[in-house]
């Protein structure tokens, strides 16, 4: 849907959304009334939804928004990246459109990239979730063996909320469910990490789009195949230019 730009935006808030109606619009007006700093754009990106997602955040009247829709669900990893390619700001901020996610926390997020241009990626990691137990247990198991594999040093990589620079997130290996893994490809590319505690929030409409079967079955082949990446990826020489009084001629 048409753009309704009134700054030209250093960064671009991606939300992904799936059947969030009853969550969207007052996500959207807390946004807008976040002190972020920094000129902004808001892109949800509806996947897919059946309940009027797209038109909810339409009818929010929330400036500098704009809304793209997959005709079909393609999952989280491909919402974003949509949003990512679509997006006009240098620096990308992820926030999930069911609410759960504080928006209160978007400058601290943005503050180390602006502060470090060595950072990559700044990761959200909840100090509180509001989940289930069950969830909350297969998250902790998931954590500790993407740690043990992977050495991303990232307590909860499943935060929606996370800041990254776009041209480098746009340049990583795609691959469904990748949103989970992006501190350890940042990492694997040679960038730094840098974590932020943020509030979690209970749900308050809707239902979550994961299960822990569901979840259990395409993280772990997901995890080995980062795992092979890492393994791949061990030499990163630094690059250097090499000026006409550097060169041996």
């Amino acid at each position: 849907m048409q753009a309704r730009l009134t700054v030209s935006p250093a960064v671009s808030i991606v939300i992904p959304a799936r059947d969030e109606a009853g969550a969207i619009a007052s996500l959207l007006a807390e946004i807008e009334a976040s002190p972020l700093g920094e000129p902004y754009e808001i892109v949800v990106v509806d996947d897919g939804s059946t309940d009027g997602t797209a038109a909810a955040a339409m009818a929010s009247g929330v400036a500098n928004l704009r809304v793209l829709r997959h005709a079909v669900a393609g999952g989280k990893s491909r919402a974003i990246r949509a949003g990512a390619l679509a997006a006009c700001g240098d620096i990308i901020v992820t926030v999930d459109g069911d609410g759960q996610n504080d928006p209160r926390h978007l400058s601290d997020l943005v503050e180390p990239l602006l502060a470090d241009p060595r950072v990559g990626i700044v990761a959200g990691q909840r100090i509180r979730r509001h989940d289930g137990w069950a969830k909350k247990a297969g998250s902790r198991l998931a954590n500790r063996m993407r740690r043990a594999l992977l050495a991303d040093d990232t307590r909860d990589t499943a935060c929606g909320l996370k800041a990254m620079r776009r041209a480098p997130y746009l340049a990583l290996p795609t691959f469904d469910n990748n949103h989970r893994f992006l501190p350890a490809l940042f990492l694997y590319d040679g960038w730094r990490i840098a974590h932020v505690p943020v509030a979690d929030r209970p749900r308050t409409t809707g239902r979550s789009k994961y299960g822990m079967v569901d979840r259990a079955l395409v993280g772990l082949p997901d995890l080995l195949g980062v795992y092979w990446l890492r393994r791949r990826s061990a030499c990163r020489p630094t690059v250097v230019e090499v000026t006409p009084e550097d060169a041996d001629v």
